[in-house]
């Protein structure tokens, strides 16, 4: 049997970023060959991650692939087990091509499809591949919870803690305005991108509320109808993002402030960590 020294287990060690005494085993188990280590440690992680699966993933991110000059936009979901995890910089980065991928590659209709497909940062890998050997490493479940690819010019944002994100689809216009709006529909939550978006259901249940309160008023019945448009468009301001004020301008509507820099609102996706759905107006 090879002898198995210090400087080759912190080789190991360096290279897998796992445990000492994890290392010295397989290269024993291996001989000594420092590659077909790896590849024991590689196959007794996936196993042990496997038996792991049903762990709850109530952590996470959001990432998003976006631009006006790009032929797709791109949002996903990763969960993982814990706050620090989520923050991590490589799991950070593994979430990104995530949604890269999902974005610029031929699509995928299920999380599965898109593990299989190629990282767009590391030539050679596949995006499985990366997510195998992190979860090796940290000994955590990672789930791709959501996928969701919209054809043509987006634009888009995730907040600074990565729980909430942002997709927009639009016409036109540029990425820093794109940008701007999807900040705002993080913020502000619209329901609907167009007033015609809008369930009419909800709305005509709105407008028969409104009705009933101005006849409880005693006001005429001339001045109903009046009374009622002028109070939809509070309702409008507060549900539709066309019609919601501006973040940043508030004496602008939203779909004012986009054609004004010539852009067309075509709708959006609003996802948050560990929802089961997304606002999705697109």
């Amino acid at each position: 049997m090879a002898e198995i020294t210090a400087a080759m287990v912190k080789e190991l060690r360096d290279e897998t970023q796992l445990p000492m005494m994890d290392c010295k085993k397989a290269l024993a188990e291996a001989g000594g060959d420092k590659e077909a280590a790896k590849q024991a440690l590689r196959e007794k992680g996936i196993k042990l991650m496997g038996a792991r699966a049903d762990r709850a993933t109530e952590e996470g991110r959001v990432a998003v692939f976006s631009g006006v000059d790009q032929p797709a936009g791109a949002i996903i979901e990763l969960q993982v087990e814990s706050a620090p995890v989520a923050g991590n910089e490589e799991v950070i980065a593994l979430a990104n091509d995530l949604a890269k991928q999902l974005a610029l590659g031929p699509g995928a209709k299920t999380p599965d499809e898109l593990w299989d497909q190629t990282s767009p940062s590391q030539s050679g890998k596949t995006l499985r591949a990366i997510k195998d050997d992190l979860e090796n490493r940290i000994r955590e479940v990672f789930k791709l919870a959501r996928i969701e690819r919209i054809e043509g010019p987006t634009g888009g944002y995730v907040h600074f803690d990565g729980k909430t994100g942002v997709l927009l689809a639009v016409t036109g216009g540029n990425d820093g305005l794109a940008k701007d709006v999807s900040m705002h529909v993080a913020a502000m939550q619209p329901s609907a991108t167009t007033i015609d978006d809008l369930d009419p259901v909800e709305v005509s249940k709105e407008r028969d509320i409104l009705i009933e309160a101005a006849k409880q008023e005693g006001k005429p019945e001339n001045i109903i109808e009046k009374m009622v448009e002028g109070r939809m468009r509070n309702f409008y301001a507060e549900k539709v993002l066309a019609e919601q004020p501006f973040v940043k301008d508030d004496k602008q509507t939203v779909g004012k402030v986009a054609k004004a820099g010539g852009m067309e609102l075509r709708g959006f996706s609003l996802w948050k960590v560990g929802q089961t759905s997304g606002a999705t107006a697109a």
